[in-house]
Formats: C-alpha cells, sequence, structure tokens
C-alpha cells in the first residue's frame, strides 16, 4: 500500500494505493476518516488505474468536501462525565448509563434487554474518581455484547445463505465495518451494537455475501439485496451517521 499524490489546479490531494487480487474493476473510495483510497484489481496496469483517477478528481473532491460539511454539522459529544446524567447510543436509541454503588473492586456493567434498554453500571465510590477505569469496563461490556450479536448474526444469516465461516474478530478499526477473509474470517467493528439493529444485520449479511462472491460486483451486490431487500436503507444509514459512533468512547 503506497500514498500517491493526486495532481492538479487545486490543492494536491494524498491517495493511498491498494493492490487487490479480490477486486475486478478500479475502484476509488473516500472513507469516513477523508481517506482516499484506489483500489487497484492485479491485472490492471498502474498507469490505467492513474489515468482513472485524475479523471475523477473533480468528483474525489465533491465527496471530501461533501464529508466535512456533514462532519461540522454533527453535534460534538461531550465526554462522559460519571455524575448519573450521562447516555450512550444502544442499538439505536440514545440510552442512560445508570449508577449504582457496589463493593466491587472492577466495576461491572449490565445490560437491559430489548423491551427496556438501559445501562447499569456497578462500581464504588473509589472507581467513581477514575473516569479512564469506567470507561474502559465500559467500553469492554460493549464489546462483549457486540461479540455476543455478532454471533448470533452470522450464525443465522449465514444458515440463510447457505453458506459458512472460519471465524469472527471484534476489533475498532478507522474505517470499517466489517471485513471478510478469503478464508471465510470476519471482522466486525464494535461500534455496530450502538447503531440501530438493521445496521448491525446489514454489515452482517454483507460480509457473509462475500462468501460467495468475493468482490463488490453487480453480482455481489443482487445478492446482498435478495438476502436484506432493505439494505440500501442502512449501507445508506452508515455512510451519514456511522462517523458519530466514533465519538462515543473515542479511540486514544
Amino acid at each position: 500500500m503506497n500514498a500517491i499524490p493526486l495532481q492538479g489546479p487545486q490543492t494536491p490531494l494524498q491517495v493511498v494505493e491498494r493492490v487487490s487480487k479480490q477486486a475486478r474493476s478500479i475502484r476509488i473510495e473516500v472513507r469516513p476518516n477523508g481517506e482516499v483510497r484506489l483500489v487497484i484489481p492485479r491485472f490492471v496496469p498502474k498507469r490505467d488505474a492513474y489515468e482513472f483517477l485524475r479523471s475523477r478528481d473533480e468528483w474525489i473532491r465533491r465527496k471530501i468536501a461533501e464529508l466535512h460539511l456533514r462532519t461540522a454539522a454533527e453535534p460534538r459529544r461531550p465526554p462522559l462525565r460519571w455524575d448519573g446524567s450521562d447516555s450512550i447510543p444502544l442499538h439505536g436509541s440514545e440510552t442512560p448509563i445508570e449508577l449504582v454503588s457496589a463493593r466491587l473492586a472492577r466495576p461491572r456493567v449490565r445490560f437491559g434487554d430489548s423491551g427496556t434498554p438501559a445501562i447499569t453500571m456497578f462500581c464504588s465510590q473509589i472507581s467513581r474518581s477514575h473516569p479512564a477505569a469506567l470507561g474502559k469496563a465500559l467500553r469492554a461490556a460493549l464489546v462483549e455484547l457486540a461479540r455476543q450479536q455478532a454471533r448470533r448474526l452470522l450464525d443465522q444469516e449465514a444458515a440463510r445463505l447457505g453458506v459458512d465461516y472460519r471465524g469472527l474478530r471484534i476489533a475498532d478499526q478507522k474505517s470499517l465495518w466489517g471485513s471478510c477473509t478469503p478464508k471465510g474470517d470476519i471482522s466486525l467493528n464494535w461500534r455496530l451494537v450502538m447503531a440501530p439493529p438493521e445496521v448491525f444485520r446489514y454489515v452482517v449479511v454483507h460480509e457473509l455475501c462475500h462468501r460467495i462472491r468475493l468482490d463488490h460486483s453487480r453480482q455481489f451486490w443482487s445478492l446482498v439485496v435478495r438476502q436484506m431487500p432493505d439494505s440500501s436503507v442502512w449501507r445508506a444509514w452508515l455512510r451519514q451517521q456511522g462517523a458519530s459512533l466514533h465519538t462515543v468512547l473515542p479511540r486514544r
């Protein structure tokens, strides 16, 4: 993966180049973090890819401008205060965090069921004076909740699609919501547990469809739509609102 400059009459842009064994056509991606990526199929000469990149200069700059406007319009989420007034999104709904005093060496987190969404943190008075420890405990609990829900969704959707997968990894990718390797290892972003359940399901369906088509061809997208007819709605949700999930318990 190499960084290449995109020259033009305006300020040069840095573009990350990636040669892909799976890609069937040249692809330009403007990631949620502002990174511009040029995906080049292994069989395509780089000079052709660079020419295609230059021809899309105006489109790239427009997408970056739209991203900046959308990011600027998003309200800044303040850091958690741990005073009983905090809330975070969970399953698409803003959910309060209740602090309950308990004689525990380490904070523990309990989530309510789908009918009564709630987040309860049991912690000692000493723990309340250490916000970093409380944040770490909440993040760990959310990661585990995401793992449980991801496993359930993967098993359900894999059975419906008639495919299998080899393993599951829960991570905190900056610009990806999921990925699938040719061997069937699937990685999912834990922050999906904060999004509406349909968004989480869409990403799972998307990655499992790669077990049949390891590309983003028309056939692949047709497969996604057959599996989840309203997938375009939740794909759009991620494009428009996904960045806001990274403002909750941000990476250090």
